[in-house]
């Protein structure tokens, strides 16, 4: 398994980890044995990093973790990382940020009481809150290592001159960004100043939400699921439309005898050294295909022709909604 340093003289992890969005009723639904046989499956193969979040099920996930971690003995098996930031307005619902220190520790707090953990390996910064200069979060967040209650930080979905605004206050582990052959913004700064930081670049959403798969979301799975019913790429017409322009690319992945998102893991991870792929499933079948998507070595010649059948610009509608957009920083 193909290994790499998480952040500046961090520790050295396989590329490969698991998405815990999925663990979460985000995608359809879930049961607990079925995220603990992921779990399972991620042992075995030895994938150590899992991410979650305090909101992905509002706690549900992180629990999830919990109750798996109390069942090992000895060290917890894993690299945990999990996030704050996202917040919701107790009476109107709607979605928020909050960088606040006394937000992001009592958060944290939480987190860690849900898992059993005293510490845990990374802590995101969910979504900036502009309100609060990046600097001060930062200067904060050093202050949680000292603390004992994380070992590194990073930010999800921030601007490449953020990320640099960061880094010159403290070390940056990481910054989680959406990327895959559908989604290449990352392209235009944000690996390359990962690259010149030591910042691991952390892709989720690295076969594209299901779609760069041998099966596809078919119009019920996106009904069912209250995030791709709503986004661009997966409303009717786009998804057919999406369906049709990735075909390609499970043409070669048939004609190499691989898995299509074999193909896609194996793409995303060659761009660039600093790059960690955190896939979300539920099935261990297609978390095998990740799994060894992440022992590919694909030559030149087949990343060159991935990169021809699915050029940079071929996926139909925006990556998300007007709603969804709120919060990452756009940077291009």
């Amino acid at each position: 398994m193909l290994t790499r340093s998480l952040g500046p003289d961090g520790p050295s992890l396989p590329a490969l980890g698991v998405g815990a969005m999925s663990f979460a009723d985000f995608y359809g639904p879930v049961t607990t044995e079925g995220s603990h046989a992921i779990l399972d499956a991620a042992r075995d193969a030895g994938i150590v990093h899992v991410d979650t979040s305090n909101v992905y099920g509002m706690g549900l996930s992180e629990e999830t973790i919990g109750r798996y971690l109390a069942t090992c003995k000895g060290e917890t098996p894993f690299h945990i990382a999990t996030k704050a930031g996202i917040c919701r307005d107790p009476e109107t619902g709607a979605r928020g940020f909050d960088n606040s220190p006394e937000h992001l520790e009592a958060e944290l707090d939480k987190s860690l009481l849900r898992m059993g953990l005293e510490r845990v390996d990374l802590f995101y910064v969910h979504r900036r809150d502009q309100r609060h200069e990046i600097e001060a979060v930062t200067e904060f967040l050093a202050t949680l290592i000292a603390k004992g209650k994380i070992a590194s930080f990073g930010f999800s979905e921030i601007a490449p001159t953020s990320l640099r605004r960061a880094a010159a206050v403290h070390p940056v582990a990481a910054v989680q960004s959406e990327y895959s052959l559908q989604t290449r913004a990352p392209e235009l700064g944000l690996i390359q100043a990962c690259e010149a930081l030591g910042t691991a670049l952390v892709a989720f959403s690295p076969v594209g939400r299901g779609l760069l798969s041998d099966t596809p979301p078919t119009p019920g799975r996106v009904a069912a699921s209250a995030f791709l019913k709503d986004n661009p790429r997966f409303i009717p017409g786009a998804l057919e439309r999406n369906i049709a322009a990735s075909q390609p690319l499970r043409e070669l992945a048939r004609q190499e005898g691989v898995a299509t998102a074999s193909l896609a893991i194996a793409w995303v991870l060659a761009q660039s050294d600093s790059i960690f792929a955190i896939p979300g499933t539920r099935s261990t079948g297609h978390f095998a295909e990740l799994v060894a998507g992440a022992r590919m070595t694909p030559a030149p010649d087949l990343l060159a022709e991935i990169g021809r059948r699915l050029p940079v610009g071929w996926c139909h509608g925006a990556r998300y909604s007007a709603a969804q957009a709120i919060g990452p920083e756009e940077y291009c």
